[in-house]
């Protein structure tokens, strides 16, 4: 394993830290194993852009984009920064084609793809030279995505926010169980927010994280202010999965969440729940802070978020808790 020097000091036991240089910040070019989530109505070019200059890997969301939305905030990202930076796509998007175009024509080098099989456009970006890594929730999903021929596999657990896979495995069992399947590098996902979860999230075999609900509550998200206060102010227990009959999505519970929740426990058909659904859902609340009637989807890690901050206040702040968490583990070895 190679490692990078951190420049900070730690008064005890431990002196100067490491922190690891693993195969995904090799395979993407960056500093830190770490990689920001590609959230829609959230990841932007500021965001992508300030993660990667902090040395992790920005994503930019393009689930909420129209291809020339997209080419907007690629050729933005480029400007902010020489820095690796990806896209993520999820394969339900009905202009996906024309997103994959807009991505080979951009030029950029990475791409997260997601919601669907892989098979279709991992040929097709790895002919233009760009990395490609998939989102599974289960390692029978994993083997899938290997055999399909993806760079690496980004194994989601059901903590996060957004939506997610109905296996509903969290992330402490799913991660060794992926580790298990495939051999590809692999980034745990799924409620991690602070750098002692990422100290765990590698010893349970993972080369490297993404993190969602953090960054979208940073000053740099696209999100509407009142959504980032909401995530803030959400406290343990203040998520639950919902609308599983049509994609489950873990959402904050206000009134809209209230109304579906009940629905579904009443048994409603998945046309029911379409319709309450609607068009716009998502953005209203994410995007244009309807705190009572939109979607506010966020993972459990918010319970751990108190503060708005920006990237780079984070950055330190995740690799200095890593960091102590490792201190404080090596005189803790188990004889």
């Amino acid at each position: 394993m190679f490692f990078k020097w951190h420049n900070s000091f730690y008064k005890g036991a431990c002196h100067f830290l490491y922190f690891p240089m693993d195969t995904i910040s090799k395979i993407f070019g960056i500093s830190y194993p770490v990689v920001s989530g590609g959230m829609a109505w959230c990841s932007g070019w500021k965001l992508a852009s300030a993660v990667s200059k902090a040395g992790g890997l920005g994503l930019i969301g393009a689930g909420s984009m129209h291809p020339n939305v997209l080419r907007e905030h690629i050729q933005k990202a480029h400007k902010a920064t020489t820095l690796p930076f990806g896209v993520n796509v999820p394969l339900m998007h009905p202009e996906q084609e024309a997103l994959m175009n807009v991505i080979s024509a951009e030029g950029v080098k990475i791409v997260f793809t997601s919601a669907g099989s892989p098979k279709k456009w991992t040929s097709f970006l790895h002919g233009h030279g760009i990395v490609v890594v998939h989102v599974v929730s289960s390692a029978k999903f994993a083997e899938k995505s290997e055999e399909a021929g993806v760079d690496a596999i980004v194994a989601e657990g059901f903590e996060a926010g957004g939506h997610e896979g109905r296996e509903e495995t969290t992330t402490m069992a799913l991660i060794p169980s992926v580790r298990k399947a495939t051999s590809l590098p692999l980034i745990a996902a799924g409620g991690i927010a602070t750098g002692e979860q990422m100290l765990a999230a590698m010893a349970l075999g993972a080369n490297g994280v993404q993190i969602g609900s953090l960054f979208a509550a940073s000053e740099e998200s696209s999100a509407h202010p009142h959504f980032k206060k909401a995530v803030v102010e959400t406290g343990e227990g203040g998520t639950k999965l919902v609308l599983k009959k049509l994609a489950p999505v873990r959402l904050i519970k206000n009134d809209f969440f209230r109304r579906v929740d009940d629905a579904e426990s009443n048994g409603a058909t998945a046309e029911e729940l379409k319709e309450m659904l609607g068009k716009g859902r998502a953005k209203r609340g994410m995007f244009e802070g309807d705190l009572v009637e939109g979607e506010l989807e966020i993972g459990q890690s918010a319970s751990l978020i108190q503060e708005i901050l920006p990237v780079d206040t984070i950055f330190k702040k995740l690799i200095q808790e890593y960091n102590d968490a490792l201190c404080r583990l090596k005189n803790s070895r188990l004889d």
